[in-house]
């Protein structure tokens, strides 16, 4: 009898990568690499023959979950510090925060006005009303009451946000410049309506069913302000004095209303008669905001303060008011109690010195704003 030799031929396994829910097998993973969750799925296969007939056999199944590989970037979205003026409320500097997690993530966002030696040498004055703002519509410029988020919600893996430092610089002549910092954290994502919490690394060993976290983010920058591997990233820009005068005038004109005699009719400057003052300031320089700006003016001799009679916002024609009625500005109260809504213009009229003010909080340059009030000749 002849034994028959039994040829068997081991093939290397193939392996086959399911993703949950998705076909990851055939889509190529972006930068970030392949998103963290999946679950990739091996199987063994071996062919061999009996007698002449080919059989085959299949190992078990082996899995594992793909960890989250936690990484970012942070990075300014402007070519130069931002050029500012003393006082000046509201200055704007941009950054970009991309995530390079292989996830969606949330980022904690916060600010530290610490100098970076080297980087902003003659650093010598803090900013203050810090607040911070994420682009709502991508369109790369701080729009007020449109950019209200504080933390960059449910950002896709490779993707970027543009994120806003708004501040104030103080009315302190002796300014030069002011480092700012833009921190951002990685914090869980998953939930579209909440703010993640901060991710923290996993420290046990491997475990193929759960998602472990690594940090991947080696950007220490040396100084002891951010370290390798701790999920953080950060970027720097100045707030810089360009600028510390603006040319700002005020002209000052005058017009009869009425009189006891003509009334309205070609009125005369006689007894009695209503005389309205109006007030221009004008700041002509263009792209530099004055702040803080107050006129006053004192009641002359020989003239009696009309109550309630303070408007700002009046039209103006070159330095003078148009006349009366619906484009003489915003009525305010003697009391200071009125603003003007938006503008937050506010004027007051002081009984004892006999002074009436007006207060505009931002003069935009290539802007003007009118004020009027008015008294009668005693």
């Amino acid at each position: 009898m002849h034994a028959k030799g039994v040829i068997r031929t081991l093939l290397a396994g193939t392996a086959a990568i399911v993703s949950a829910g998705t076909a990851m097998a055939q889509t190529a993973p972006g930068p970030a690499g392949t998103n963290a969750g999946t679950t990739v799925t091996n199987t063994a296969q071996a062919s061999y023959s009996v007698n002449g007939v080919q059989q085959t056999a299949a190992s078990n199944p082996v899995s594992f979950v793909v960890d989250r590989k936690v990484n970012l970037t942070v990075t300014t979205n402007q070519p130069a510090n931002t050029q500012v003026a003393i006082g000046q409320a509201g200055a704007v500097t941009t950054f970009k925060v991309t995530n390079n997690t292989n996830g969606t993530q949330d980022f904690l966002l916060s600010t530290s006005q610490t100098p970076i030696q080297g980087l902003f040498t003659g650093d010598n004055f803090d900013v203050s009303n810090i607040k911070i703002f994420v682009d709502a519509n991508n369109n790369g410029t701080y729009e007020v009451g449109t950019d209200t988020a504080t933390y960059i919600n449910e950002l896709a893996a490779d993707a970027s946000a543009v994120v806003f430092i708004v501040a104030d610089v103080p009315n302190q002549q002796s300014a030069a410049l002011a480092g700012i910092t833009l921190i951002a954290q990685v914090a869980a994502g998953g939930d579209i309506a909440a703010q993640g919490v901060p991710l923290a690394a996993s420290v046990a060993l491997n475990d193929d069913n759960v998602v472990d976290v690594v940090f991947a983010d080696n950007d220490s920058d040396g100084l002891g302000l951010d370290t390798a591997l701790n999920g953080q990233g950060r970027a720097s820009l100045g707030y810089e004095i360009t600028t510390r005068n603006v040319s700002l005038s005020v002209a000052k004109s005058q017009l009869v209303l009425s009189d006891p005699i003509n009334q309205l009719v070609a009125p005369k400057a006689i007894p009695g008669a209503v005389v309205q003052y109006c007030l221009v300031v004008n700041n002509a320089t263009t792209g530099t905001p004055a702040s803080n700006v107050t006129l006053t003016d004192i009641i002359p001799p020989n003239t009696t303060y009309v109550a309630n009679s303070i408007s700002i916002g009046a039209i103006a024609l070159g330095n003078t008011c148009l006349l009366t009625g619906i484009v003489g500005g915003v009525p305010l109260a003697d009391n200071g109690s009125v603003t003007v809504p938006l503008l937050n213009y506010t004027g007051s009229y002081n009984t004892s010195t006999k002074t009436v003010s007006a207060t505009i909080p931002t003069l935009l340059g290539g802007t003007s704003v009118a004020a009027l009030f008015r008294v009668t000749i005693n």
